[in-house]
Formats: structure tokens, sequence, C-alpha cells
């Protein structure tokens, strides 16, 4: 058995997933990342996911296809515009929801986890500085916990799965500052919904406002602004 245990890392490419992973590494876990491309307009972040997964040297990346566009039902995965200049703490669900990704994400990590095998999976989840997601919840992550449990061969066999959200509470800034402990360096990252083709972002939609607004109360400089 190896002395150190396997993770299933969901990898976007993102600040927060890269953080999460990070700290999980710190922890002692084998990363195995994976990465979906789900028809997601902000396709950029895969590229991102490929130098944040090479910077963590995790043990294995996989990149997935599952097309969640040919649904439809949100602005990253339809021609639909991506809001911007949302007010801050506008009521509702943005647009941007994609209808039951992390649902989705987590089951393709679950699979994964089963197969390695690893009893654990990490998602970047936040329920502090965020768009008001309903599958970035904690009661989300907690019954996703369970459904594992009940959903797959190994938990029925005795075997507890756990789904790591690190940074569920933390504020964008605590997360930022965690990062920078830890040499992460966030120029490799991606957060924009709404790219230009070349993958300079926006600026104005709630990822790219939710970034600077972390950064500026952290006090740090966002790298990846100054690469552009």
């Amino acid at each position: 058995m190896h002395p150190r245990p396997a993770a299933v890392v969901l990898l976007s490419g993102g600040l927060d997933s890269y953080t999460a992973a990070a700290l999980m590494a710190a922890e002692g876990f084998r990363l195995h990342a994976l990465t979906v491309w789900y028809g997601q307009r902000h396709a950029h972040e895969v590229s991102a996911a490929r130098a944040v997964a090479h910077a963590l040297g995790v043990e294995r990346h996989i990149e997935l296809g599952v097309d969640l566009s040919a649904f439809g039902g949100s602005s990253l995965t339809s021609a639909v515009p991506v809001p911007k200049d949302r007010p801050e703490g506008a009521p509702g669900i943005p647009s941007t929801y994609v209808p039951a990704r992390n649902t989705v994400l987590l089951s393709l990590a679950l699979a994964w986890a089963e197969v390695i095998p690893a009893r654990d999976l990490v998602i970047g989840v936040n329920a502090v500085d965020y768009s008001g997601y309903p599958d970035c919840r904690p009661e989300f992550v907690e019954a996703f916990e369970r459904l594992a449990g009940l959903a797959t061969a190994a938990g029925v066999g005795g075997g507890a799965f756990r789904v790591r959200a690190p940074l569920q509470h933390m504020s964008k800034a605590d997360i930022i500052h965690a990062g920078v402990a830890l040499g992460l360096d966030y120029g490799l990252t991606h957060s924009c919904y709404d790219p230009a083709p070349e993958g300079r972002p926006c600026g104005h939609c709630d990822s790219c406002r939710i970034r600077a607004a972390g950064f500026a109360a952290a006090g740090v400089s966002d790298p990846l602004l100054a690469r552009r």
C-alpha cells in the first residue's frame, strides 16, 4: 500500500480549484486531476488546467469530454450573453449557473476514484465570495458525500468517501493568502466566463469581478493581469 493516500481533484484551471488541490497536496495526498470539457464557452480554462496540473505535479491528469451544451440552459454553454457588471448581492441565480454541473463532475470524479482506488474527492467550491450557485453550498457537498456511500460498490462494502471542499467557508482574499503562502503562481490560472478569443479576461463578468475584489482585499497584485 502506498504511504500517501490518493485523491481525485476536479481541476478547472481556475484559482479556486488550484488552491484546493494544493492544500490537499500539502496535507500529503497524491493528486489525480480530472478536467472536464463540458461545452463551456470559456474553454481557455482547460489550457490553464494543464499548466496547473503540471505545476502541482499530479500523478495523472485526465481530460474528459461531456458536452453539456447539448442541453443548453446556461450562458456558459449556449449563445445567451454572459451577464456583466451585476450588482453585488443581486438576488436570484445568474444565467452562468450550469444545471447540475457539480453533480455531474463529482459523479465522474467518484467513478474514477472507485477505480484508483481513492476515497477522497476534492472540489474548489466556495459559499462566501461566489455567484449563488446551489451546487456550491455546504448542503450539496454533504449530500453528495452521502450519495457516494450509497451509489458505489466501495460504499456498499463499507468504504467511506469524503468530499473535500477546503475553501468552502473562506473568503476569496483568504483563499489567495493561502495560495500565496503555498507559493502558487496564479498567473497560470483562468477565471473569466467570457474571455476574448486570445484569452484576455473581460473584467466585467461575475468571475472576473470576484477575482479582482479578492486580490484587492488580499493586498496582492493579480499576476494574470500583469502577463496580459
